[in-house]
């Protein structure tokens, strides 16, 4: 079996090397970069699945790293964020991260997040031929593209996930934990604004591409609906 592909940018090569070997008989391979420079240039000449990205790297710190990487590529990133320190987290996740860890971490936990991430990309075990039309969106659920007329939107899988949750119970109130356990395979924890902030993602790419309908509407302390304009 030939390994998934994982590129991890920290300038802590022990701890690198430390995750090469525990994910190895995973058939993850991982392949390390000390400098978000170098991690760019990588990512650019590799054909990487995933992503590893520490926010405290020397020079170009990660939230740069990730603005620039997502100038070119989508691929599914995982934060390492400081323990505690929400402001990042939630930066990452506005600039597009699809999931974060707080250091020190769990190895295990960390493979949990992974499996759960490549389960729902493209080519992924969890995905099918299946075709959705809501509104004015086409979503095409293997490929895990978003079409609106003529516009293809830019999402990252996390992202598409919340929206195919969404549009396949269209109207219907779907709960944080449910769009936490799709999106992200886990659940949803108290004080945890993850699904909010990729949510706000989600409508401002709508926004974006000018799509009126539909609409993802919020329902105060369960969660949130896709609406359909008649």
């Amino acid at each position: 079996m030939t390994d998934t592909a994982i590129l991890m940018i920290d300038d802590d090569q022990a701890l690198s090397e430390m995750l090469r070997e525990y994910l190895a008989p995973e058939h993850l391979g991982l392949d390390s970069a000390t400098t978000g420079e170098a991690g760019i240039e990588s990512l650019k000449s590799g054909n990487y699945r995933l992503l590893i990205l520490d926010i405290m790297l020397p020079g170009m710190n990660g939230l740069e790293v990730l603005k620039q990487v997502r100038g070119f590529s989508e691929i599914p990133t995982i934060m390492l964020t400081a323990k505690g320190d929400d402001v990042d987290r939630i930066l990452g996740l506005e600039l597009g991260a699809d999931d974060y860890l707080s250091k020190p971490f769990n190895a295990r936990e960390l493979l949990a997040r992974i499996k759960a991430i490549l389960r729902r990309s493209p080519g992924g075990s969890g995905s099918s031929g299946q075709r959705l039309l809501v509104g004015g969106l086409e979503l095409d659920v293997r490929a895990q593209r978003v079409v609106a007329g003529d516009t293809e939107l830019r999402l990252t899988g996390t992202e598409f996930e919340l929206l195919r949750r969404l549009a396949e119970s269209p109207g219907v109130v779907v709960s944080k934990d449910e769009l936490s356990q799709t999106a992200l395979g886990r659940r949803h924890m108290p004080y945890d604004r993850s699904i909010d902030t990729h949510v706000s993602n989600v409508r401002g790419k709508l926004s974006d591409a000018g799509v009126n309908s539909p609409q993802i509407q919020s329902r105060r302390g369960v969660g949130y609906c896709l609406l359909i304009e008649a």
